[in-house]
């Protein structure tokens, strides 16, 4: 993935700007990634195969928790992997976080991501390796590029830091490489499916609303314990309303002679 630099039409922005979702991504992929490279060789290894996604053991062995756990896995006998997921993260989340909110965000993030997985599995069958396991967070990063082209169509990418074009045309740019690179990608390390994937899911779920259903949900209000809090608390205020009123009878004032 050419790793861009951007602007928007009102001028650059604050690069130095850190989300909270985006910055708990960085911290959580990071610290993962630490672990793995600064320990043996045996550790990493059984991280991959235990939480990398490998569809065999997918289906076959029904280890479900891979669709979520290989997003935060990156290659741990390098540092090309997980710099540029990072920076992608922060360079396209930021904005989109921004935009959006961050429940929003992580939803996407995460539903992208493992949605990629779901492509990974599905395609590892028909024209890849069932037994390769995958293992980073690319599907999401690229599904986050989708939506910051959609949400910035006119923002300036510098794709490799070196040619400007607009963001909906970089989107499409990436799209056409990450398409025709999954069609001869077998036997390759690098899991063009997961960004196929990431894209195409983003798209759908941008555009077919799948995060409405969330959005209901948050608006049908608070759920009983929030309600019981409510009472709790509006009952305390009425109690501490009828004190000072006592209190201030007893010195001569009505309520109503005071205002708030």
């Amino acid at each position: 993935m050419g790793t861009p630099a951007y602007r928007t039409r009102s001028g650059p922005p604050p690069m130095g700007m850190m989300t909270p979702m985006v910055k708990t991504l960085l911290i959580a992929n990071t610290a993962i990634y630490l672990v793995l490279a600064l320990g043996p060789d045996a550790l990493s290894s059984l991280a991959i195969r235990v939480f990398g996604l490998t569809p065999a053991a997918f289906l076959g062995q029904l280890k479900l928790w891979q669709i979520f756990t290989y997003l935060f896995l990156h290659n741990p006998f390098g540092f090309e992997h997980i710099l540029f997921n990072m920076l992608s993260l922060w360079m396209f989340g930021t904005a989109v976080e921004g935009a959006w909110g961050s429940q929003k965000f992580l939803r996407y993030y995460l539903a992208c991501g493992m949605g990629a997985g779901l492509f990974v599995v599905l395609l590892g069958y028909a024209i890849d390796n069932p037994q390769a396991a995958t293992i980073g967070a690319s599907g999401a990063i690229y599904a986050l590029l989708l939506a910051f082209g959609m949400l910035f169509p006119d923002a300036t990418v510098f794709f490799s830091f070196l040619f400007p074009m607009k963001a909906r045309y970089y989107v499409m740019l990436m799209g056409a490489i990450v398409f025709l690179s999954t069609m001869r990608s077998t036997g390759s390390r690098v899991s063009h499916i997961a960004h196929l994937g990431g894209l195409v899911i983003g798209y759908l779920y941008i555009k077919l609303g799948w995060d409405a259903g969330a959005a209901r949900i948050s608006r049908r209000g608070p759920g009983l314990l929030d309600s019981l809090r409510e009472r709790h608390k509006q009952w305390r205020l009425r109690r501490a309303r009828k004190k000072f009123e006592v209190y201030m009878k007893k010195r001569g004032s009505g309520p109503g002679d005071w205002t708030h």
